[in-house]
């Protein structure tokens, strides 16, 4: 068949011999890619070989009237169940592979081998696995073999005695304390990762319609089902497929979980985007299913922010279930069922599958295996068990369902029974009295190289989550002075659900293939472009009085803040000849001014050349020095004479490492890299001064880093800014390599502070215990922070995520170079920007969390008329541990205003 990705259809033409009358005829399909039978114009059943759905049962039973010829057709996807990876699954996709059609039969199927083969298969996992020291292993052992002494394959007529051997076994129940497994039948489906989006929905497709399928030979199946996209795709696409999952949705049986719009990274996205993760999935399940979802289901991210318990709340969820904790490389996790406290006191009840999967197959051994290994016995005595095959394999198979019938209330084995999520939680919750609680984040000590890997993606992400932040800033406030604006409402949503849809986890984590980020790259674009335009069009209503014609040079410049906080900032504006120039300005909170005559700083920045090469800048709050290799070698507060830099040692070192991970390229980095630490040391251009001094000085460099990249940096400081900034600009062609620059401070603390969403938290700085030393490299958003009784030096970034803090040395991870499962990933020019930011007192008391932002959210400058008109706020806030996030309209439409406020400090405000 044809190349990766392409789509082939085949007509099968069918004629049934009327001698099959009676029998059960099945249509068998193997071949290496993905299939979807359809049948008139239906899509029918879904066919992977991996995901053990080779057939599509014609008939239960020929009967006379049925009709005997049948035409189907079979759409047939050129990619595995795992996409097309040469040599190894995660490899990136193979332009030559070929795909095989190795089988096309009808053929005749006999349930009562089969039903007998499934009876033999739980005797001898049951005597194999139960032990010699347990009798019930040797009653199935026993039981096997007089079954074999009793069959003869030659004659069907015996088997019902050999049958009701096994039936003897299987009905000799339990006594009342035994566990209880609650098994749901689940299909977890990436919402890309070694295949595209738009496989993805075929997938959903063809594995959606192999439960429906399921569901109407077996009334007592269950399936869980998250990701709203994902539902949102089928309506779109498949609706007659659609209308049959609501109608399963109805009966409680096809039940929707999650309550978030795709199973999201459970570090990186911003608290404003967790909000809308589940803002638009409970709102679609909300609209379609007429229910919200009861629990959070994130069972294959990559670690959970200790801000989600908060938020799960907030939006009607007090339970969650996940297991990817299971994957840690250095500590076992010591708990299966406990409650997760986050980092404000909100609690939710937390179950992890014991059997440390999603996708198990219902055998013996599994079920086994959930009871051996569940951590709170005595507890609870209930657990759950996921069953199915995903990623397109077709979720639940009639043998998974048929294996457990038989274990449901059998002597030697846990219950098994067939249940829900709301079943499950419910007898959790009242078993709940004896749980320990787990308080901060739930860290996984793996995939640390997701929070740097395709940094184009990462910085995409920043910017979108800024843009859309300010345009629903502007456009509420455009409507709240009146006039004909409308609020861009339906523009938004589709804009959010492209930001959302890009946050799954392992397209914003960087672990997917060079296919799925240029779709993730290019909604990025859509979203700035559109997002552009929106907040244009806001401007335009809010300031209209004020904004130039399009005929004449502006002589005034309108300034327009976002941020819910007075700010005076040096800005880029262009002036009467068209030439760029900088100004000084203040702009009250969430308003604009008019800018005529610049503000003079109370101090002009100072900038020297020594005559060593280095140079020294100051600006009356800060005063930094740097060595011709644009090493800051002094970083001090004017005031109080405090330097920041020890002796002896160079902040802003970059740093190359070799990254070579044991499997998981794109998402792992392993310890042993820092023992390969190699301080970049080749100067290609000595830093010399770009901008003299008065409201910005600068000064530029450039470095070669490794074999074949090199790096540019301008170093700015602005008048009256309390941080050093560093412009960065990367051409980075390296291969299995890891980009850092290092700051060490003189600051002495065993912990230090890292943003998360709407809030902070602190992690060790030193490596005194296995966990300690698991987290080498942790994920932070705008800040990190090393502080002492009275200082500390802040580490501002503008799109970068990973860090570490060891030692008193600051670390911000930069750029990767993986090579699987994209060859290419991050083989680009990159820019980005980052700051060092010297403060008396604690980071709070300093400013560091608004100063993250000033970073993040650039003033807006437009040019204005020359019209007087005085500056103007439409909100601020009277406690600086506040911070207004977010101002939007309130959803679906109306006029109502929502404001979103969190606590930033860690303390209480009245």
């Amino acid at each position: 068949l044809s190349s990766r990705w392409e789509t082939c259809w085949f007509k099968v033409e069918l004629s049934i011999p009327p001698a099959w009358a009676g029998r059960e005829v099945h249509f068998v399909w193997e071949s290496d890619g993905e299939g979807m039978v359809w049948r008139d114009a239906q899509p029918v059943q879904g066919l992977t070989k991996e995901g053990e759905k080779t057939s599509y049962i014609l008939t239960s039973s020929l009967k006379g009237t049925e009709p005997h010829s049948v035409t189907l057709y079979v759409e047939l996807a050129c990619n595995g169940l795992f996409g097309a990876g040469k040599g190894s699954m995660i490899a990136p996709p193979d332009p030559d592979r070929r795909f095989t059609l190795s089988k096309a039969e009808l053929v005749v199927f006999n349930r009562d081998v089969y039903e007998l083969l499934v009876d033999l298969e739980i005797l001898l996992d049951m005597a194999q696995l139960l032990g010699e020291e347990n009798q019930r292993s040797f009653q199935a052992l026993y039981t096997a073999n007089q079954m074999l002494n009793v069959c003869d394959v030659t004659d069907p007529s015996t088997f019902p005695a050999a049958r009701d051997l096994a039936a003897a076994i299987f009905s000799q129940r339990n006594g009342e304390s035994q566990h209880t497994i609650h098994a749901v039948g689940h299909c977890h489906i990436d919402s890309a990762w070694l295949w595209p989006y738009e496989e993805t929905i075929r997938k959903c497709a063809r594995s959606w319609v192999t439960v429906v399928r399921l569901m109407e030979c077996n009334p007592e199946l269950t399936f869980a089902c998250s990701q709203a996209q994902q539902f949102e795709w089928v309506q779109s696409w498949y609706p007659g497929l659609y209308a049959q999952i609501q109608d399963f949705v109805a009966k409680g049986r096809f039940i929707p979980v999650g309550g978030t719009w795709v199973e999201m990274d459970g570090n990186l996205p911003s608290g404003e985007s967790m909000v809308r993760q589940f803002l638009q999935g409970q709102r679609f399940f909300q609209e379609q299913f007429g229910c919200i979802c009861s629990e959070f289901w994130l069972p294959d991210t990559f670690g959970y922010s200790a801000q989600l318990p908060q938020l799960m709340r907030g939006c009607g969820i007090r339970r969650f279930l996940t297991q990817k904790l299971s994957w840690n490389l250095v500590n076992t996790f010591p708990h299966h069922t406990f409650f997760w406290e986050g980092i404000d006191g909100s609690r939710v009840l937390t179950h992890f599958p014991p059997g440390d999967s999603y996708g198990m197959h219902g055998r013996v051994e599994e079920i086994l295996k959930t009871v051996k290994n569940n951590k709170d016995k005595g507890r609870v005595n209930h657990s759950a068990l996921l069953f199915g095959f995903g990623d397109g394999g077709g979720g639940p198979t009639q043998k998974m369902l048929d294996r457990m019938k038989r274990m449901s209330d059998t002597d030697g084995l846990p219950r098994v029974r067939i249940s829900t999520p709301d079943q499950l939680f419910s007898v959790l919750e009242k078993e709940s009295s004896q749980l320990c609680t787990w308080v901060g984040e739930l860290f996984l000590e793996l995939h640390n190289g997701t929070y740097t890997s395709q940094a184009q993606i990462k910085k995409g992400n920043r910017e979108c989550e800024r843009i859309l932040h300010d345009v629903e800033v502007l456009s509420t406030l455009a409507v709240a002075r009146g006039g004909a604006f409308q609020y861009p409402a339906s523009q938004l949503q589709r804009l959010w659900r492209l930001l959302l849809l890009n946050q799954f986890h392992d397209v914003l984590p960087g672990s997917c293939i060079q296919l799925v980020v240029e779709d993730a790259l290019q909604y990025y674009t859509e979203i700035r472009r559109a997002g552009a335009q929106l907040q244009e069009e806001a401007v335009q209503s809010l300031c209209r009085e004020l904004l130039q014609p399009k005929a004449g040079n502006a002589e005034s410049t309108l300034v327009l803040n976002t941020l819910p906080w007075e700010r005076t900032e040096v800005i880029s504006r262009t002036g009467p000849a068209g030439t760029e120039t900088l100004a000084l300005v203040t702009v009250p909170s969430m308003g604009y001014a008019i800018v005529r005559e610049p503000l003079l700083p109370p101090q002009p920045v100072a900038v020297r050349k020594q005559e060593d090469g280095s140079i020294a800048m100051e600006n009356g709050v800060i005063a930094v020095c740097l060595d011709r290799m644009g090493h800051l070698t002094s970083l001090q507060l004017v005031d109080s004479e405090r330097e920041s830099v020890p002796d002896g040692c160079y902040a802003n070192q970059f740093a190359l490492f070799d990254d070579v991970p044991l499997y998981w390229d794109a998402w792992d980095v392993m310890d042993y890299h820092l023992e390969t630490r190699k301080p970049v040391a080749t100067l290609l251009k000595p830093l010399e001064i770009t901008l003299a001094g008065g409201l910005r000085g600068s000064a530029s460099f450039s470095l070669q880093i490794g074999k074949s990249s090199t790096l540019t940096q301008e170093i700015i400081l602005d008048a009256m800014c309390p941080y050093l900034r560093f412009l960065t600009q990367v051409e980075w062609k390296e291969a299995h390599k890891f980009l850092k620059v290092e700051f060490p401070v003189q600051a002495r603390s065993t912990n230090a502070t890292y943003e998360i969403q709407f809030g902070h938290l602190q992690r060790p700085t030193h490596w005194n215990t296995s966990w300690d030393w698991a987290r080498f490299e942790v994920w932070a958003h705008k800040w990190l922070d090393l502080s002492e009784h009275g200082f500390g030096v802040a580490l501002l970034n503008n799109c970068k995520y990973g860090a570490s803090a060891h030692g008193n040395v600051l670390s911000l991870s930069l750029l990767r170079a993986p090579k699987s499962p994209d060859a290419t990933a991050d083989i680009a020019h990159h820019q980005f920007t980052y700051a060092v930011m010297p403060h008396l007192g604690s980071f709070q008391e300093a400013g560091v969390i608004q100063h993250a932002y000033n970073l993040n959210f650039p003033l807006h400058t437009v040019p204005a008329s020359s019209a007087q008109c005085p500056a103007w706020s439409a909100f601020s806030v009277s406690s600086p541990a506040v911070v207004l996030e977010t101002v939007k309209q309130a959803s679906p439409r109306g006029r109502t205003v929502v404001v979103r406020l969190y606590e930033a400090h860690g303390s209480t405000v009245v």
